[in-house]
């Protein structure tokens, strides 16, 4: 069969195993899952009660334009409906940037360590990847300017970054800009976007009217607790949707995602409550962490990287044994530390009980 050669020695996407099979596998009665990122509280009570009443008809097709969600999300943020594109989650509008802009001759620039899909996405379409290490645990931007040449189609900023829940901030990214040459596109994912509150770090939206070449990516997966609905958004100008919207597949939001997350978007009183819990618990790790004298990430979203001075996967593989499931910072370019996602106050307390156990039995601590 005539494969693309870009597929030859590339593997297909693994995520962590799941509840169930841990629980067979370790004969435990409970596992918490804090390795993806996804909101230890769930999602709305409004959420719920949708779920409880619907009766939403799944024999038929899906709006493929999600006009009604459309139409919530351009008012929530003051953008116009035709400057708006959805996707099966982020994963999705991050393969339709790729197959629109990306091909063998062109390159692409991203940081590293960064979210693992732009790479591979590139790969997949035969483009150049440019990879620009991290610089004071943040994006070089000089360098990845200086990465930029005739050939390149799309620069990648993760901002906050995962793994490392670091940001770019305001000041750097206007400067940063300004200086990207005007036909390649700069894709702003901020998949963390609710869990910020550092002032350095502004609303963005105002840059793709500024820009014709700036996208905004979002999600319901991570703050709003949506993320088996697989809903993502990317916000551009017309006529950058316009050209994008074509390599959409045309009913790539259910029925009931869509009607989920108009629900979830109009209750922004738990999205606040669970942004506060999670600086609480955030503090949690970096008590345990300046206790122990470990280093950490200095995290902006809803997840902490920070070093165990032990193997990562010895760490990840005792944890899960002991019912948590975490990842290796071995997977994520960060060898010697672990990702753990913040959890509840009681999840989080337990995690690091076990995890003082663990680095003492491993000799980290005394």
């Amino acid at each position: 069969m005539k494969w693309k050669q870009q597929l030859n020695g590339m593997k297909a996407y693994k995520p962590g195993k799941p509840i169930e099979e841990v629980k067979r596998e370790f004969g435990l009665d409970e596992v918490v899952k804090l390795a993806s990122n996804e909101n230890p509280y769930g999602y709305s009570p409004k959420v719920k009660a949708f779920l409880e009443s619907d009766y939403t008809n799944h024999a038929i097709y899906p709006d493929g334009y999600a006009q009604s969600l459309r139409t919530a999300v351009a008012e929530y943020l003051d953008v116009k409906e035709s400057e708006l594109i959805f996707g099966n989650g982020s994963d999705d509008l991050i393969a339709i940037l790729t197959r629109a802009l990306l091909y063998p001759g062109v390159n692409t620039v991203m940081a590293t360590p960064s979210f693992s899909q732009y790479k591979h996405n590139a790969e997949i379409e035969g483009a150049e990847v440019r990879e620009v290490p991290l610089k004071n645990r943040k994006h070089d931007l000089e360098a990845m300017l200086n990465a930029i040449d005739e050939n390149t189609s799309i620069v990648w900023i993760c901002n906050p970054n995962n793994p490392t829940g670091t940001i770019v901030s305001d000041e750097e990214l206007k400067a940063f800009l300004a200086k990207v040459p005007s036909e390649v596109l700069v894709v702003l994912d901020e998949a963390y976007f609710e869990y910020v509150n550092d002032p350095a770090y502004q609303n963005t939206l105002p840059y793709v009217q500024q820009y014709p070449n700036v996208v905004v990516m979002r999600t319901f997966s991570k703050a709003y607790g949506l993320a088996s609905f697989r809903v993502g958004y990317l916000v551009g100008q017309e006529d950058v949707v316009a050209k994008l919207d074509p390599v959409r597949a045309p009913f790539n939001n259910t029925i009931l995602s869509q009607k989920v997350a108009i629900v979830a978007l109009n209750d922004q009183q738990f999205i606040t409550e669970c942004c506060e819990a999670n600086e609480k618990g955030k503090q949690q790790y970096v008590e345990f962490c300046e206790k122990h004298g470990l280093d950490y990430y200095p995290s902006q979203t809803n997840f902490i990287l920070f070093e165990v001075k032990a193997d990562s996967d010895l760490v990840f593989q005792e944890m899960m044994e002991r019912g948590f499931i975490i990842r290796s910072g071995n997977a994520l370019g960060a060898p010697g530390y672990i990702r753990v996602t913040i959890g509840t106050e009681q999840q989080n307390s337990k995690f690091l009980g076990l995890l003082e156990e663990v680095l003492t039995e491993q000799g980290v601590f005394a």
